[in-house]
């Protein structure tokens, strides 16, 4: 069984659509891959009750309790790896985590971490993506999935989406466009890259 570990900062609605799509669809029995275990950078994070809701196992790993980045990455993989196997390395999946990882993590799990970022990639690498958009006079915005490499939302793509920028936009509204875009093209690529591995 290929574990899949999950890790979020907040209310973790990326998360709990893979959840959902990987119970509705039956990935364990189709893909050979579940979902293991959410871990959060917060002990606040709202997405820990989806994570227990669903029988999911739950971490909470505070990254203000280490002395540094490093440090943190280091305790924060051996989490991971607890779900590993001597046949199958775990699968990580960042879906919200907001915490910039150091080059040691992302080559330890190379090829079996990816990330969803609210832009289409390469543009608008990084943090206000729709409001540099619309700033922009871009006429349309979107969320890509990507693996992972150490040059921050970069890597090679898995999948995008692609909404329209509307004269009326602010930032939370094309927001909220992207991220229902992003509930339906993350669990997708998500499953694909397991069935391609």
């Amino acid at each position: 069984m290929k574990n899949i570990v999950i890790l979020i900062s907040g209310s973790g609605s990326n998360m709990a659509a893979i959840v959902k799509a990987s119970q509705r669809e039956h990935w364990a029995e189709q893909h050979g891959a579940c979902v293991a275990a959410v871990i959060s950078n917060k002990a606040a994070a709202s997405g820990l009750n989806f994570a227990r809701s669903h029988g999911l196992a739950t971490h909470v790993l505070e990254h203000t309790a280490y002395p540094d980045r490093a440090a943190f990455d280091t305790a924060l993989a051996a989490l991971i790896d607890t779900y590993s196997t001597p046949r199958q390395p775990v699968r990580v999946v960042l879906a919200g985590f907001m915490r910039i990882l150091t080059a040691d993590f992302v080559h330890h799990y190379a090829g079996r971490l990816v990330n969803i970022h609210p832009s289409l990639l390469p543009a608008f690498a990084g943090l206000n993506t729709h409001q540099r958009a619309i700033d922009a006079g871009c006429k349309v915005a979107g969320a890509t999935v990507h693996l992972v490499t150490p040059e921050l939302d970069h890597g090679p793509i898995l999948a995008q989406a692609v909404v329209p920028v509307l004269p009326s936009d602010s930032a939370a509204t094309l927001a909220q466009r992207v991220l229902t875009q992003e509930h339906l093209i993350y669990p997708q690529a998500v499953r694909a890259w397991l069935q391609n591995e």
